[in-house]
């Protein structure tokens, strides 16, 4: 079968982390897949070689990574081919999940779908399926005026010291979209077979 081809573009780390638990969560089911940053990537986007293509790309204060809507624009008409999810990943992705902050949820719903659709208009890409990504607070990785920065920019309702990592990516959430995408989950047994074990 061919493989699920997963592209990324990181800046501290969290969307790297998300692109290697999808290429772990297809492993452990048996399915092929390779994974490439969009910095470095394949040269060729032969449609025929992959059976369907996962993008994640991190997004902070608004702006996506140059390098995802550089190969995006390159290889919409490749892209347009196959299957593909689009994984947004922000620290807004973790308010706009928790629902029991009603007007949190709401404004950062809304900064998604802003940024989501400022993303597909510059590209021209049409994703077959979108899931907004949570990302972490990396403050280990940052001096003392980033750490300060990020803690003022820190969206309201996260929890944040400004010393301890914190990492908010629902991973079963995210396992739960790639198994709905990738059509993986077990078909039930039909009701013959399940008298017959009974």
């Amino acid at each position: 079968m061919r493989p699920v081809l997963v592209l990324y573009s990181s800046r501290e780390g969290q969307t790297r982390k998300v692109a290697a638990r999808v290429i772990e969560y297809l492993t452990v089911r048996c399915k092929e897949a390779r994974v490439d940053d969009v910095e470095n990537p394949i040269e060729s986007m032969d449609t025929a070689h992959y059976r369907a293509v996962v993008l994640a790309a991190s997004v902070h204060l608004g702006e996506r990574a140059g390098e995802m809507i550089t190969f995006v624009r390159k290889h919409r008409i490749e892209l347009a081919r196959l299957p593909t999810a689009f994984l947004p990943v922000s620290l807004a992705a973790a308010c706009a999940e928790d629902e029991r902050a009603l007007a949190q949820h709401a404004r950062s719903s809304a900064e998604i779908a802003k940024a989501t659709q400022d993303f597909l208009q510059r590209t021209g890409f049409a994703p077959s399926r979108i899931l907004p990504v949570a990302g972490a607070l990396l403050y280990s990785r940052q001096g003392r005026f980033e750490r300060f920065v990020l803690q003022c920019i820190a969206h309201d309702g996260l929890e944040s010291d400004g010393c301890r990592d914190l990492e908010h990516t629902g991973w079963k959430r995210l396992d739960r979209f790639i198994d709905e995408f990738l059509d993986l989950r077990p078909a039930l047994p039909s009701r013959k077979a399940a008298r017959a074990h009974g």
